[in-house]
């Protein structure tokens, strides 16, 4: 995920994706557990697009606050 489609979102597009990416974690944590989960590098790849979205999200609720 780049940062430049992350930019031009709204919030409620971020919360969108946001709840994707947790979505799609609970499903690879799972996988995990299970024994089925191919690409262990999936999970930190997930955690990451989580945190990035998180952070736009912060600062464009920031920005409307000003």
């Amino acid at each position: 995920m780049k940062n430049v489609s992350l930019q031009n979102k709204t919030i409620a597009e971020l919360n969108e994706e946001l709840m994707k990416n947790r979505k799609e974690l609970f499903n690879l944590r799972f996988q995990k557990t299970v024994g089925q989960l191919e690409n262990s590098a999936r999970i930190r790849t997930v955690r990451r697009n989580i945190a990035r979205v998180k952070t736009f999200l912060t600062e464009k609720s920031v920005a409307e606050k000003n």
